[in-house]
């Protein structure tokens, strides 16, 4: 079966796509308008994951949501090998191309629109809705369209917090990788078109709005 792992991949990216929006709007609007001491750290901390060997994420992730860590042992929260761990582990993967995307698209506005609003008596909160986030929504778009892309494809640090588990958390990059190794290449074939043409999407409309944005 294919379409088991298809419909738990839509399932994570999904709930991923939920996190990856709030926080990494809030977290890219946050560096782009705020200057503090230890801004540049923070910032190197957030895009980690872009670099670290999925596996290293994966373990940073064991050790945040298992055995001694606070939710666990404190709320009595236990979500490793379900697809809510996998959502998790393909959010925080993702995060960093949202983050980067809307700081730059905002910090890219020019801030004498936002100067001459102020002028006029609109408030921070007015100024973001009504011109920085209009000006800047390609952008963050197109973060945010990497950032699910990215986050479906995920399979290291899924792999580490929620296992490969048929019908639970087996999402395709998961799926495709067990049915190479039981050398089911006809089915590895589909489920490759599948996430292909999937990602294909996403990054010809990321494209799309770059061109936009270009002219």
């Amino acid at each position: 079966m294919i379409w088991q792992p298809s419909l738990l991949s839509l399932q994570v990216t999904l709930a991923a796509s939920g996190v990856i929006l709030i926080l990494g709007l809030g977290l890219g609007i946050f560096l782009a308008k705020t200057r503090f001491p230890g801004q540049l750290f923070v910032s190197t901390l957030l895009n980690l994951p872009l670099v670290l060997p999925p596996s290293v994420v994966g373990y940073g992730l064991l050790l945040a949501l298992g055995r001694g860590s606070p939710l666990r042992e404190w709320f009595g929260v236990d979500i490793l090998f379900t697809w809510q761990a996998a959502a998790i582990a393909s959010g925080v993967v993702a995060l960093p191309l949202m983050v980067e995307s809307t700081r730059a698209a905002i910090a890219s506005v020019n801030p004498e629109l936002e100067a001459a609003a102020r002028t006029l008596g609109s408030t921070e909160g007015e100024i973001l809705w009504r011109i920085t986030l209009p000006l800047a929504y390609r952008g963050i778009l197109a973060g945010f369209s990497l950032s699910v892309a990215r986050s479906l494809g995920e399979f290291g640090a899924t792999l580490m917090v929620a296992g490969s588990i048929p019908g639970r958390t087996q999402t395709l990059p998961l799926a495709i990788y067990d049915a190479v190794e039981s050398r089911d290449y006809g089915r590895a074939n589909s489920m490759v078109v599948i996430i292909t043409a999937i990602a294909f999407m996403f990054l010809y409309w990321v494209r799309t709005l770059e061109d936009k944005t270009t002219r």
